[in-house]
């Protein structure tokens, strides 16, 4: 019952860190204002777990003269995967 709950409450934590993302990443293709209190929150949000593997991507030398930042895309795998734990 319990293991259920912290279960169910992991799961959507990450479906809401997920959306969060979402946002982000549509935000970061329109000409926002970073002072804006919501852009501002979607990036002190998202940027903890954002950075340090953008910073180990960048570390892969094909990458680092890609104009296309996969962080995001890396970490909403890993998010994926972390959820896919939680059902099995």
């Amino acid at each position: 019952m319990i293991l259920q709950l912290i279960r169910n409450l992991a799961m959507a934590i990450i479906r809401v860190y997920e959306f969060l993302l979402i946002a982000r990443a549509i935000a970061s293709w329109l000409p926002v204002d970073m002072s804006n209190p919501i852009i501002n929150f979607l990036y002190t949000v998202t940027e903890p777990l954002l950075a340090p593997v953008r910073n180990l991507l960048f570390r892969i030398p094909a990458l680092q003269r890609f104009p296309i930042d996969f962080s995001m895309i890396v970490v909403f795998i890993v998010l994926e995967i972390i959820q896919m734990l939680f059902i099995y």
